[in-house]
């Protein structure tokens, strides 16, 4: 495709505007460790909030999007919708008491919560487990989107495509901190919405589609509108909702969708000015993520069907494009390259923010690990902090290298998606309960990790060479579910047959966090004048089944009104603003 001039000008000014907000904030960034990774935990709800739905509009997700919307229709999204469950647990029960908790990363927390050796060793090896491996995985599918939307709109090869996404996100990222990251993540998300959407509604007028009435009509797309499964085909209700909304959602864990909040997530909430601040944040996310973004996305999926049906078709319209990266996640970029002069230039953009956002908020995150989490704790607990910001900027780049690397092996991100949700299987409830129940010890999670990554690489790696399960081909959940139970029965015997961590260490994390008291009963018994107000968490739980139904309303909503239902799409948009109505009144009442 041929970029003219003005495109090049809008990408190059995309770069440019990127750049100086790293500048800008290097200074402050780099005074301190914890302005350069917490911003001095002064942000505001809405920067946090648009923070945290820019991280997650990667260039790797509408080719998920598209990937899924393809091989299943729009109801296969259910695999990602499911974790609005956990978004809204986090946002009502877990926002508050993160923030209370006053921990740099949410790997502190871990001797915060547990003692003694066990809990220091969960600490390091997870700041290298998560920060570095699981990190690097995250941020080599994104990467991998980068190389295949470079190879398709601009003809780069992987490697010229991962220079020019790598360089810049790394000099701003390491300049500015999780301040510079946050203000290029406010900019670059309003760029990446534009694009989306512009982008959507030029496809939609392509003479080969016609209009959005043809678009719904076409006979490849119009079996892939429902947003719920055939209810006649198990086959695909069990693995497209009922898996994801019954287990999923709460048993495996998932970077920026774990349960009782983590990651990038709990690293803004830590930044929050107050509670409020940080539930605030989180709930803005969770109603932009799930409820209003996804559907330019599905649109340009859905067209596609139309312009390239098979991904043979692809193959011939790109053949420049190696065999690996073929798959129906290209479809969404090869429909990008029929967009005009100008509006090109601002799709190009928004997809490079897409990238930058993604991966300049691992980056900081992933070396608030290694610097806080290992550095810190293990290798020079007297460094200063002109010394961490430092390791914080060196990690930066060497784990942006390592993910490049990692990039030029993959092929598909769905694959890679489905992998992390393995190897996290059976660990969810964990992460759930261990606020509110005293009993839970360091040797429940470290059980849970090993458990749930054996089982991972045995039905990964193992089992399909030696056929001990067998697995049929379209029953791939049953991979998940087998590693969730298997977890789960594993950590609950070792937590039962292992001894509760001291009372002095349960009574310092009860007091600093105060979490409601009902799991604390037995502990709180020995202890009566610790006893405080029971909370109130069946009024937060409440809430979160009314912030769920809220969301997903406002999401069927936007649907039934682009699939032009009238009635639904009004029945949907009611429910939404009464779902909104509760929690504005509810949310005066919370403490």
């Amino acid at each position: 495709m041929n970029i003219s001039f003005i495109d090049w000008a809008i990408i190059a000014a995309f770069f440019m505007i990127s750049m100086l907000i790293g500048v800008f904030t290097s200074r402050k960034a780099g005074s301190s460790a914890k302005e350069f990774f917490l911003s001095g935990r002064n942000m505001p709800w809405w920067l946090l909030g648009v923070s945290m739905v820019a991280t997650t509009f990667s260039a790797d997700t509408p080719n998920l999007v598209t990937d899924i919307v393809r091989k299943n229709g729009v109801s296969g999204n259910w695999v990602w919708w499911a974790f609005l469950l956990t978004g809204m647990l986090t946002v009502f029960v877990y926002a508050k008491l993160w923030r209370r908790s006053e921990v740099t990363t949410d790997l502190e927390f871990y001797e915060l919560r547990y003692g003694g050796k066990p809990a220091a060793f969960l600490r390091a090896f997870r700041a290298l487990y998560l920060g570095v491996f699981f990190n690097v995985v995250i941020m080599a599918t994104v990467s991998l989107a980068a190389i295949k939307i470079g190879g398709v709109m601009l003809g780069l090869s992987p490697i010229e495509t991962l220079l020019i996404a790598s360089v810049v996100t790394v000099i701003y990222s390491s300049l500015g901190g999780l301040k510079g990251v946050l203000l290029t993540d406010f900019f670059q998300f309003f760029i990446a919405m534009a694009g989306a959407i512009g982008a959507a509604i030029y496809i939609l007028d392509m003479p080969e589609i016609g209009s959005l009435d043809n678009l719904l009509t076409h006979e490849n797309v119009a079996g892939k509108l429902d947003f719920l499964p055939d209810f006649n085909d198990w086959n695909m209700v069990i693995p497209l909702l009922i898996m994801p909304l019954a287990i999923q959602w709460w048993a495996t864990w998932y970077p920026g969708a774990e349960p009782g909040g983590g990651g990038y997530i709990a690293q803004r909430m830590l930044s929050a000015k107050d509670e409020k601040n940080a539930i605030g944040a989180t709930l803005f996310f969770n109603i932009a993520h799930y409820g209003m973004r996804p559907w330019p996305w599905i649109i340009i999926a859905l067209a596609s069907l139309i312009i390239f049906p098979n991904i043979s078709d692809m193959q011939a319209a790109f053949p420049h494009i190696p065999v690996d990266k073929l798959g129906d996640d290209l479809a969404y970029s090869a429909m990008l390259t029929f967009l005009p002069t100008g509006l090109i230039g601002i799709v190009l953009a928004s997809l490079i923010a897409a990238v930058m956002s993604t991966l300049s908020t691992h980056l900081n995150w992933g070396s608030s690990y290694v610097v806080n989490d290992f550095y810190l704790r293990f290798l020079k607990p007297q460094a200063t902090d002109k010394e961490l910001v430092l390791v914080g900027r060196i990690s930066t780049v060497l784990l942006m290298v390592l993910a490049a690397f990692l990039a030029l092996a993959l092929s598909n991100a769905l694959e890679a998606f489905n992998i992390l949700l393995q190897i996290g299987a059976g660990t969810g409830a964990i992460f759930i309960l261990r606020w509110f129940w005293w009993r839970i010890n360091a040797y429940t999670e470290i059980s849970a990790m090993v458990i749930s990554f054996v089982v991972a690489i045995f039905f990964e790696s193992i089992n399909p060479k030696m056929q001990w399960i067998s697995i049929p081909e379209n029953q791939d959940y049953l991979k998940l579910l087998y590693g969730v139970g298997v977890t789960t029965i594993g950590w609950i015997l070792v937590t039962i047959f292992t001894q509760p961590e001291k009372d002095a260490i349960l009574l310092s994390f009860y007091r600093k966090v105060r979490p409601a008291a009902f799991g604390w009963k037995k502990l709180l018994d020995r202890y009566p004048a610790e006893k405080q107000e029971q909370g109130q968490l069946p009024m937060e739980i409440g809430l979160m089944l009314v912030g769920s139904v809220m969301v997903y309303a406002t999401l069927f909503a936007v649907g039934f009104w682009i699939y032009g239902n009238v009635v639904s799409a009004s029945i949907a948009t009611v429910i939404a603003i009464v779902g909104g109505i509760i929690i504005i009144k509810s949310w005066k009442k919370m403490r």
